[in-house]
């Protein structure tokens, strides 16, 4: 995989993917070329395949965070939503094997690097691996305009955060696995977030929840 821009190329550095090859100073359209975007900021490099996480391993702390993605297909989307999840500290992302992004270039530029840092785990049936987590101890909560508000639920424990597809939101199935639904209020004429933006103001609503319990 090549990987382009400052910050994820310095993050695939740090990380546990091994860079084998950088190029940076050279010209603006051999970088280009190189990587296949203009948005190389002057260096990309080629680093080992990305590997993905056991999904099992997420839930493995008592009170793990985890964001779950139906079928969310833009990778820059998936790599914002891992920026996010990286940040707060979550202890991962699961995303489905098909009709949803990977990780590749562009969510690792996307993410500024931080699939580097974090856990992201495919899954064959994301509903099945909700049931999984349920058994697990873990309360399951979707995020969907008719839902509950969001700052109603006890957070506390495991926790795995279900956002939809872009336009689409939450498939029936999906949405039927869930322990319960929450809704971001809307407060203006525009009637939902990205979900990379839903995403963050959900987990930091809930790191919020956790810090005054």
């Amino acid at each position: 995989m090549i990987v382009y821009g400052r910050n994820p190329v310095r993050e695939a550095e740090r990380g546990p993917r091994r860079v084998l090859r950088k190029w940076e100073g050279l010209a603006a359209e051999e970088l280009e070329r190189i990587c296949g975007s203009p948005d190389h900021q002057g260096i990309c490099a080629e680093v080992e395949p990305y590997e993905y996480a056991d999904p099992d391993a997420l839930l493995a702390d008592e009170d793990a965070l985890v964001i779950a993605l139906d079928e969310v297909q833009d990778p820059h989307n998936l790599g914002a939503v891992c920026r996010v999840a990286e940040v707060a500290g979550a202890a991962g992302v699961v995303i489905p094997e098909r009709r949803a992004a990977e990780v590749t270039a562009a969510t690792c530029k996307a993410s500024a690097g931080a699939v580097e840092h974090l856990a992201v785990a495919r899954v064959r049936n994301l509903a099945d691996f909700l049931g999984d987590a349920k058994q697990a101890g873990a309360w399951v909560y979707g995020a969907a305009p008719e839902g509950v508000p969001y700052d109603r639920p006890d957070y506390t424990g495991k926790v795995v955060v279900v956002l939809g597809a872009e336009g689409k939101g939450l498939r029936p199935r999906v949405a039927a696995a869930c322990d319960e639904l929450v809704a971001l209020p809307v407060r203006g004429q525009v009637a939902s977030l990205n979900v990379s933006t839903a995403a963050a103001a959900l987990v930091y609503g809930i790191l919020q929840f956790r810090m005054q319990s």
